[in-house]
Parts: C-alpha cells; structure tokens; sequence
C-alpha cells in the first residue's frame, strides 16, 4: 500500500482553490500525465469522473466518485479501476480572507503485481506530485498575488 501526504499554504480564498481541485474536465491542460477526463456526474454533494492517466508509456484509466462539501472537503473514492484501494481527500482550511491551507491524503494499491511493476513508480510521481500542480494551477487561473510591500 502506497500513501502520499502533501499540504500547501496558498494566497488564495479557499473557495477559489475548491473549485480548481473539483474541476476535474481542466485537469488535462495542467496535469501532464492526464490523457483525458470527462465529468459523468456534479451536483452540490458529489462529482464523479473518468480520468485517463497516460505517462512515460503507461495508460489506465480509473472512475471515482468524491463526495464534496464545498469548500472545505472532498473525498477520492474509485468506483473502477486498476487499483485493489484508491482512496483520499482533500481537506481545505480558510486562514484569512485570501489564504487558505490545503492538505492532501491518497492511499492506493494496484489490483496485480504486474501492474505494480509497470505503473506503481509512474503513480507514485504522480501521487507526489499532484499538490503541486494544483498550486500551480490556482496561481495560473487567479493570478500571483503581488508581493508585499511592492
């Protein structure tokens, strides 16, 4: 069993750093390992979608349905894929107006030993990555905050 804990401080309202992480549809023009993701289902208590990981010559893709409770929490939960467990969330604490701490937990194992083998260290970079990305993604969609004092 992998897991993977990572937390960011970012100068954004929580809210705003909500809406970048459930947006699953945006994911393939930030995450470069994101072949594809369709969103089967959103409303105020959950959103459920395909992604299609493709990475290094590895590709897979998984279901999850995340229960979310905008803006402080969403889970990861896989309905289908190639994992034995392939769960999380996501927590999101406001600390101002315009600042917010997130923090990330995801747990997964791979059904096969083979596909251990072949995907298990694509995943792990992935999996360590993610936190990053999605501060990335929040400077790019709101924009750098301009620093103090300038």
């Amino acid at each position: 069993m992998n897991e993977v804990r990572k937390s960011a401080l970012l100068p954004f309202p929580v809210e705003h750093v909500f809406d970048v992480i459930e947006a699953a549809e945006h994911y393939p023009a930030f995450l470069p390992w994101c072949a594809g993701a369709t969103v089967l289902a959103r409303d105020d208590s959950v959103v459920s979608a395909r992604i299609t990981v493709d990475y290094h010559g590895v590709r897979f893709p998984f279901v999850t349905r995340n229960a979310k409770r905008r803006p402080e929490f969403m889970a990861i939960r896989l309905e289908q894929g190639p994992f034995r467990q392939f769960e999380g969330e996501w927590r999101l604490v406001r600390l101002a107006v315009a600042a917010c701490k997130i923090e990330f937990c995801l747990r997964y194992e791979f059904q096969s030993t083979v596909m251990s083998r072949l995907a298990g260290p694509v995943f792990d970079r992935i999996a360590n990555t993610l936190v990053d990305a999605f501060v990335a993604r929040a400077e790019r969609v709101h924009g750098k905050p301009a620093e103090e004092g300038s």
